[in-house]
């Protein structure tokens, strides 16, 4: 197969963001794609040149000519695709976050354990060329032990999205808000660097500048198995969009990562040599979607398998469930 044929199950604004980055992608080959609004799926199919068009995700499974899917649809829907992909065995890729809770997150990745079907989620910035050398300095222990992380997003999103996506407003449906949607990207980044679990949370949430039930200001702190203490702040509500800071402090040096004007990363205190990813790319989601397609295709090992999804999805729980409690609250299981 020297081809992986792809469906695209959403057609929303980051599938068509995702698909145009696709075409930087050799192996992938838009082969169908599915939305509940058919008209929002034909424009997206003409656009994009997918001759294969549906309106329903069990029709596709059914009747579509595939080899993998990229799942970007509200986060209430993403746990029962990825078990009707592991169903018909095929591999997928799924927008962030895992699932909308940590209970669905946890069933999910033991379906998955037990029927072996290669399931991905697209923590691309893993695939970053600051975040993945900031995390393989840390993995190498280049910086010591690190005690210490301090995140910051910064970013705006104004009312158009709530507006084009009614779903984002409401905890049933999004799970959350700024903490899981946008926030988890970088926190995902922190804990896969130090490869460790999270145990306890302290958290609070806002929403200022929006009326909707999610989060658009969480402040968290997590304390992991090895006493690390991960301080982080994540707003869409920023009057405008500010560079995403990530601050590691070691026994030995500091690295602190900054996302513009591209992102970079550089080491305070101590000589470390850069490594990159391990795929080629001019974009992180570039690189995540050639990953992902090696690993179906070869075998090579992609950085974010479904399991490794489960600690920052532990995490944004915690921080939620403190900030209702108004406690620091355990993380038990990831």
């Amino acid at each position: 197969m020297s081809k992986l044929r792809l469906g695209i199950v959403g057609c929303g604004d980051i599938a068509g963001f995702t698909a145009l980055v696709s075409k930087l992608v050799p192996p992938l080959q838009l082969a169908a794609c599915c939305d509940v609004d058919a008209e929002r799926a034909q424009t997206f199919a003409k656009r994009h040149g997918i001759r294969q068009v549906f309106t329903d995700y069990s029709q596709l499974l059914a009747n579509a000519t595939l080899d993998a899917f990229y799942i970007a649809v509200p986060h209430h829907l993403h746990y029962e695709m990825i078990v009707a992909a592991v169903g018909a065995a095929k591999p997928a890729l799924v927008e962030k976050p895992l699932t909308r809770t940590l209970e669905e997150g946890i069933r999910l990745v033991e379906e998955v354990k037990q029927y072996g079907v290669k399931i991905g989620v697209n923590y691309q910035y893993r695939y970053d060329c600051g975040c993945y050398a900031m995390a393989r300095a840390v993995q190498q222990e280049a910086l010591g032990h690190i005690h210490s992380v301090r995140i910051n997003v910064p970013w705006h999103r104004g009312e158009a999205y709530f507006d084009g996506a009614a779903w984002h407003k409401t905890i049933a449906q999004a799970g959350g808000g700024t903490l899981i949607t946008q926030g988890s990207h970088f926190l995902d980044v922190a804990l896969w660097a130090l490869g460790e679990k999270p145990v306890s949370a302290i958290g609070y949430t806002a929403t200022p500048g929006f009326d909707v039930e999610v989060d658009t200001l969480a402040h968290g702190v997590i304390k992991t198995s090895s006493d690390t203490l991960i301080n982080i702040t994540s707003t869409m509500a920023a009057a405008s969009e500010q560079a995403v800071t990530i601050e590691m402090y070691g026994e030995k040096g500091t690295a602190v990562y900054n996302d513009r004007p591209t992102p970079h990363v550089r080491f305070i205190g101590t000589r470390v040599h850069k490594e990159g990813p391990p795929v080629w790319g001019v974009h992180a989601l570039q690189r995540s979607l050639a990953g992902f397609a090696r690993w179906v295709l070869n075998d090579w090992p992609f950085l974010t398998p479904v399991a490794s999804a489960l600690p920052v999805l532990a995490a944004v729980d915690g921080i939620y469930r403190s900030a209702q409690s108004g406690k620091r609250e355990m993380i038990i299981r990831c």
